[in-house]
């Protein structure tokens, strides 16, 4: 597998649909992953301009809802509430370290790959647990595919985000 100067591996160009999903998500999640690395704790806290308070490491913890959302509670049936249900995540409590946000993702993530594995085809499907979001879509059940397509979607775009944030920062562009 081909890998880039940084360390990620390269998605294949061809390949079948549910490795091609599996390999660019987990391609997004390095990403943002990248976007944080080197910084002290200061700049992962530091907001990007007013009035928005998002931070990369707000950005960590709401990819950890998010995992855990799409994963485990609508896809899988857990119960597996919020884990910090104010404002999506998006704000990290002044008391939980880096350390301790980059654990509670990467716990996220490795219990949605062992979802993903254990699903038999792209096809299965989970019921939505806010009846908003069935209204929204005008359906109750979702695909894993929209599922897997979606969290690329979601990653990518926050993704953007942490490019502005991290340039913001230290003049770093380009992960």
């Amino acid at each position: 597998m081909t890998t880039l100067p940084d360390g990620r591996p390269v998605p294949a160009p061809r390949g079948d649909e549910r490795g091609m999903l599996e390999t660019w998500l987990d391609f997004q999640r390095r990403t943002l992953e990248l976007k944080c690395a080197g910084l002290s704790e200061e700049q992962l806290r530091t907001a990007s301009v007013e009035p928005s308070s998002m931070s990369l490491l707000g950005l960590v913890q709401h990819m950890e809802e998010v995992e855990r959302n799409w994963f485990q509670r609508t896809f899988a049936g857990l119960d597996a509430p919020p884990r910090h249900p104010e404002d999506n995540g998006f704000t990290v409590a002044p008391g939980r370290g880096a350390e301790e946000t980059f654990a509670g993702w990467r716990a996220a993530v490795a219990r949605s790959r062992e979802i993903v594995a254990g699903a038999r085809s792209l096809d299965e499907s989970g019921a939505f647990t806010e009846p908003e979001a069935a209204e929204a879509l005008g359906d109750s059940r979702v695909s894993l595919r929209w599922v897997l397509i979606h969290m690329v979607e979601e990653y990518a775009r926050h993704n953007g985000h942490a490019d502005l944030l991290r340039e913001r920062l230290d003049g770093t562009t380009g992960v």
